[in-house]
C-alpha cells in the first residue's frame, strides 16, 4: 500500500515525531510511505531509513494562505505519478490541503486529531477531518464529539506508540556521563526534567516555580529542560527572577531523545492541555517515574501512584511535593518506572499502533472498492 502522510513541517515536535515514527514502521511493516512537508530537522530521520520526503509550501497557520494552492497542485501530482491509495493528514492547514487534494484526485484522506481545537467558523464551514479520523486518547475523541459533532463511528482510537525497545536498551555509564558533561551536570545530582516545546500549554513555568520550592532546602539537583519553542525568552527570564540560574539547564531540542532520558531521574510534564503526551510515554519507555498535570487524555497514561503522580494543573506546590517523595523514596521511584515501562509495553508500542492504523487504511479502502 502506498500512503502519503502529510504535515505542516518536521521540526522538532509531538506531530513531527508521530509522523516519522509512523512512517519507519509502516515501512518495517511492508509498506510503502511518503511524507509530504515544508521540511524541519526531522527530515533527516527520514533520509537515514531511505524513506522519500516530498516538499511542499505548508508552513502556515492559516488555512486561507495562497501557498496551501500551490501544494494542493504538487500534491494532486504526487499522487497521480507515485499511485498514491490513501492519504493521512496530521495538522488543520494539512487536513485542508488533503481534503482539496482529495477532491481533485479520488483518493481518501483520514487525519489524527492530536489534541484540543478551539470552535471557531472555520471549523464549522469546513471540518476537514476526511472519511474518518484517528483520536489519540478518549479526552479527544469525547472532545470531536461534543465540541464539533464528528460521528461516533467515524472516529477510531489508537493510542499513540512508541519504539520500547529504543527507550528500553540501557545506555552504558560512558553516554550517560557524556550527556552529562556535556550539559555541565555532575554525576551527584539528581536529575529532574521535561522534554518539550517551549510553549506555554506545556506549563514549564510551574516546574521552575517548583524549582525554586525545591533548592531551597536541596541543593543536589538540577532541573533539565530540554526543546525550543516561543516561550524560551519568558523561561529564561523567570530563571533569573527567581534566582535558581545554578540548578536550571536549558538544552536544544536533540533528535535521540533516549540517551537524554537515561540521564533524568525523574520526568515532569506539567502540562495545561495535552491530548495524550508523546514525550511522557518515551519516558515510561525509559523505566522513569513520572509527574504530570491530570489534564486531557494524561490520565490514560499516568496512573496516579503506580507509575507515577497525576496532580492538579498550575500548581508548583504539588510538583515541588512530589518531586521530593520520590527523592526521598528512591524504591518508590524505581517500582514507578519499572510499572510504566510495563505499561509503555503492553499498550503503548508503536507496532500496536502502526497495525491498527494499517487496518483504519484498509477498512477505508474496502470501503471505496464497495462504492464502485
Amino acid at each position: 500500500m502506498k500512503i502519503l502522510l502529510l504535515t505542516t513541517h518536521l521540526n522538532f515536535g509531538g506531530i513531527s515525531a508521530y509522523t516519522v515514527s509512523l512512517a519507519r514502521q509502516l515501512k518495517d511493516m511492508g509498506d510503502w510511505p511518503i511524507v509530504a512537508s515544508s521540511g524541519g530537522d526531522l527530515v533527516q530521520l527520514l533520509k537515514k531509513d531511505k524513506i522519500e520526503h516530498f516538499y511542499v509550501p505548508l508552513n502556515t497557520k492559516s488555512e486561507l494562505n495562497p501557498k496551501i494552492w500551490i501544494a494542493v497542485f504538487k500534491l494532486a501530482f504526487l499522487i497521480k505519478q507515485q499511485g498514491i491509495d490513501i492519504i493521512h493528514a496530521q495538522t488543520r492547514v494539512s487536513q485542508i490541503s488533503a481534503g482539496l487534494v482529495s477532491k481533485l484526485t479520488g483518493v481518501p484522506f483520514i487525519s489524527t486529531c492530536h489534541g484540543f481545537f478551539k470552535q471557531n467558523l472555520g471549523r464549522r464551514i469546513i471540518p476537514g477531518w476526511g472519511v474518518a479520523v484517528i483520536a489519540i486518547s478518549e479526552a479527544v475523541r469525547e472532545h470531536l464529539t461534543n465540541d464539533f459533532g464528528v460521528r461516533k463511528k467515524k472516529i477510531y482510537l489508537i493510542y499513540n506508540g512508541v519504539e520500547v525497545e529504543k527507550f528500553k536498551m540501557n545506555k552504558s555509564l560512558q553516554q550517560i556521563k557524556d550527556f552529562k558533561r556535556k550539559a555541565h551536570i555532575d554525576n551527584t545530582s539528581s536529575v529532574i526534567g521535561i522534554i518539550a516545546r517551549l510553549s506555554s500549554v506545556k506549563g514549564h513555568r510551574f516546574l521552575l516555580m517548583a524549582a525554586k520550592i525545591i533548592v531551597q532546602f536541596n541543593k543536589k539537583v538540577k532541573f533539565l529542560i530540554i526543546g525550543d519553542g516561543p516561550e524560551k525568552k519568558h523561561l529564561l527570564q523567570l530563571v533569573k527572577k527567581l534566582n535558581i540560574e545554578k540548578y536550571v539547564i536549558f538544552l536544544e531540542p536533540v533528535l535521540d531523545t533516549s540517551t537524554a532520558l537515561a540521564a533524568f531521574d525523574i520526568f515532569v510534564m506539567p502540562s495545561i492541555q495535552e491530548g495524550l503526551g508523546l514525550a511522557i510515554l518515551e519516558a515510561m519507555a525509559s523505566g522513569l517515574p513520572v509527574i504530570a498535570s491530570n489534564v486531557g487524555g494524561i490520565y490514560t497514561l499516568i496512573k496516579d501512584g503506580s507509575n507515577g503522580f497525576l496532580l492538579p494543573p498550575a500548581n508548583p506546590s504539588a510538583i515541588s511535593d512530589a518531586i521530593c517523595k520520590l527523592l526521598k523514596f528512591p524504591d518508590l521511584a524505581r517500582r514507578m518506572g519499572e510499572e510504566g515501562q510495563r505499561i509503555a509495553q503492553d499498550k503503548f508500542s508503536l507496532l500496536k499502533m502502526a497495525k491498527q492504523t494499517m487496518a483504519l487504511y484498509t477498512e477505508v479502502l474496502d470501503e471505496k472498492q464497495k462504492k464502485f
